[in-house]
């Protein structure tokens, strides 16, 4: 059975429980997987493949998400990779691809990423940080996490997975 690492970096927990529904459906799909925050991964080694998220910020993919790519960068060309990121605070995710932010794109080329996936982000009350308070109290917060292409997504990383190699 394959191992799957799925890692993300979060401020509020959104893209952690992004990163979660994955890993259920990577379950479900019979891969092996385990759910961790970057700092706790010392070595990508033990893991087939990974997958890596970051919420958006700024326009910016997530720190944590952006240093563990370069620190495992080696490592991760090796295997196949996948990355996502969570953000808008709308439904544009759901409607439509919205493209890799410059931060994620440069992540995509280090890990070779066989491909990358934008999801709708969620800020509920109680977020910490200004940028986040302005946000609320404007009225622009919200869950637009859409499961269902979530899941859609990781079936397809699943699938690619279970893929026979080429040429067999």
């Amino acid at each position: 059975m394959q191992r799957v690492l799925v890692t993300y970096g979060t401020r509020s927990g959104s893209t952690a429980g992004i990163a979660r529904r994955i890993a259920d459906t990577l379950r479900e799909d019979g891969l092996e997987t385990e759910v961790l925050p970057p700092d706790e991964v010392a070595d990508v080694a033990p893991y087939d493949a990974v997958v890596l998220g970051g919420a958006l910020y700024m326009n910016r993919w997530h720190k944590d998400a952006r240093r563990f790519s370069r620190r495992h960068a080696r490592a991760l060309r090796e295997k196949p990779v996948w990355l996502f990121s969570s953000g808008p605070l709308d439904a544009s995710a759901s409607e439509r691809d919205i493209p890799a932010v410059p931060t994620a794109r440069r992540a995509e080329r280090r890990t070779h990423a066989r491909g990358h996936a934008t999801f709708g982000g969620s800020l509920e009350e109680g977020a910490k940080g200004h940028l986040a308070k302005s946000i609320l109290e404007e009225g622009r917060g919200g869950d637009f996490r859409d499961t269902a292409r979530i899941e859609r997504w990781a079936h397809e990383v699943a699938d690619e997975l279970k893929a026979p190699p080429e040429g067999v």
